[in-house]
């Protein structure tokens, strides 16, 4: 009992010394006291690393919505869109009826050069069984990624033949493409998608944009449109492109972290022509670092909806085993000072804040969307009123079309019936479509989705006990027809093509093209709108 006194008399003047030695407060020396008291004194048997990561976890969600913890597998998770590579079998796949289906082989990738067909079922992977046993997603992706030059044996169900076939499969570096689609819209007018900001971003945009210049491109049109961001320094590299040596991009400011300027440094590749960048209310973080500077700067248009309203730049803290805590270190400011980030004091109404955009009718009537007159700011060049504190408000906005879809067609989607269909629909008509559309221009303008094509659909969702509603039908039919035409064009062609045919429906795009087609509207709209409404 005496050792055991002196032991807890001392434990504070240890713990206090170290922590000073450390500029440790006095709460962190409490945490830290309060794990080791735990660690050798608890009735029972503790474990150790569960404790601390409920402890870090905890202690993040006291903070802001993205600060967190993150346990190893999801740190490396994490990482690899970021890098823009994994190491695996280079497949894109889907999984339909309890079994992966190959969607498209990555172009050059392990798959492809083995000879692994779109359409293929993957049965097998190194002798276990994943078709029609409920195997998750993460387990089934864990067997078939792994080191670069290991190797993996994969057994395949094709369309036609009897018996499975087995590839060996040498597993490589794979990309993570962040562009989506990049083609002329018209004779004059590139398109260029990006689904997120990631280490190779620059680098994909660059070679985009050289092969549409080359095709005597004169304006661009940049879709951030469900780009929910990344990395800070990709955001202001693209920017560069746009703006002229010594233009402020954007900057960073936190309690413990000083100012930091970051500006256009060189000879961008499109500082001249007109400029469009789409936007709607998932686009976030670096997408509205891009989209701020372009703003302030007048340097180009702004089209589509507020957007997500995320100005809070994290810094990844890696721990020694591996995990990893994410924490929010700075603000970022637009050139003009604004600092987009919306208000998380309410953690319940942040996380349903698109909610309840869409409820008070702001996605659909920009009449709905409020500022505060004390977070108004001026455009640099034409004095244009911006605000901040939630978002950035496009400059022109176009309302989210509501006529076309209704739950009957979500649940299509949702239900996974649209993908399977058209998924089953490609592989059962892959040489005749292929045949018959060798190019995808002829695919565009010929190929039509049938009434025949619907009924079946309609015949798959029952299998889902999904049945229309009086009216539901007839009020979808316009928009699953382009749907399937769309999801149709991937698995023959790839994404670009996707993007090709759906977005022959995308409003906000429409009005770009209507913005860049009209004499001067561009221009006046630029220099003349001054309400930042």
């Amino acid at each position: 009992m005496k050792k055991f006194i002196i032991t807890c008399l001392l434990l504070p003047l240890i713990a206090s010394a170290s922590a000073q030695s450390l500029q440790f407060s006095e709460s962190s020396q409490k945490v830290s006291l309060a794990s080791y008291l735990i660690e050798q004194f608890y009735v029972d048997k503790v474990d150790e690393s569960k404790l601390a990561e409920a402890a870090i976890t905890a202690m993040a969600k006291e903070l802001d919505p993205h600060s967190e913890y993150l346990n190893k597998e999801e740190a490396k998770a994490l990482n690899e869109p970021m890098q823009g590579n994994f190491e695996g079998i280079g497949v894109q796949f889907n999984m339909m009826n309890d079994t992966l289906f190959i969607v498209q082989t990555i172009a050059g990738g392990p798959s492809e050069k083995v000879g692994i067909q779109a359409g293929d079922r993957i049965i097998y992977v190194s002798d276990t069984l994943i078709a029609g046993v409920k195997m998750p997603n993460t387990e089934i992706m864990k067997r078939l990624k792994g080191p670069k030059g290991t190797t993996v044996k994969v057994k395949v169900l094709r369309n036609r033949e009897r018996d499975l076939i087995e590839f060996n499969i040498v597993r490589d570096k794979i990309p993570i493409y962040s562009l989506d689609a990049s083609y002329m819209l018209d004779k004059e007018t590139g398109y260029i998608k990006l689904n997120r900001f990631q280490a190779t971003t620059h680098e994909e945009y660059l070679k985009a944009f050289n092969e549409l210049r080359s095709k005597k491109m004169k304006n661009l049109i940049i879709d951030l449109e469900g780009n929910g961001g990344g990395l800070l320094g990709t955001a202001i590299q693209l920017a560069d492109e746009f703006l002229s040596d010594g233009q402020l991009i954007v900057y960073t400011q936190g309690r413990k972290v000083p100012r930091d300027d970051a500006k256009a440094s060189k000879k961008g590749s499109f500082e001249s022509g007109k400029l469009i960048i789409l936007v709607d209310e998932t686009s976030a973080s670096a997408s509205e670092i891009l989209t701020g500077a372009i703003q302030d700067w007048d340097r180009g248009l702004i089209v589509g909806r507020r957007t997500f309203g995320k100005g809070l730049v994290q810094r990844p803290w890696p721990l020694p085993d591996g995990s990893m805590l994410k924490l929010t270190v700075a603000r970022y400011y637009t050139p003009s000072g604004r600092c987009v980030q919306k208000a998380f004091d309410d953690t319940k109404k942040y996380e349903s804040d698109l909610l309840d955009r869409y409820n008070k009718g702001e996605m659909s009537n920009k009449d709905s969307i409020h500022f505060n007159d004390s977070l108004k700011y001026q455009t640099l060049l034409n004095s244009r009123s911006v605000y901040g504190g939630g978002g950035i408000m496009p400059d022109i906005f176009v309302p989210l079309d509501t006529t076309r879809s209704n739950e009957y067609q979500r649940n299509l989607i949702a239900k996974g019936c649209l993908i399977r269909f058209t998924q089953t629909y490609s592989e059962n008509h892959r040489d005749e479509l292929k045949k018959k559309y060798p190019e995808v221009e002829r695919y565009i303008t010929s190929f039509q989705t049938s009434d025949e094509m619907i009924q079946s659909l309609v015949e798959d969702g029952k299998t889902e006990k999904l049945e229309p509603k009086e009216g539901e039908l007839e009020k979808a039919t316009p928009l699953l027809k382009i749907q399937i035409k769309a999801l149709i064009a991937r698995d023959l062609f790839g994404m670009n093509e996707y993007y090709q045919v759906i977005n022959e429906e995308n409003e906000i795009l429409k009005k770009a093209m209507e913005i860049l087609s009209t004499k001067n509207m561009y221009e006046q709209l630029l220099k003349g709108n001054k309400s930042g409404k």
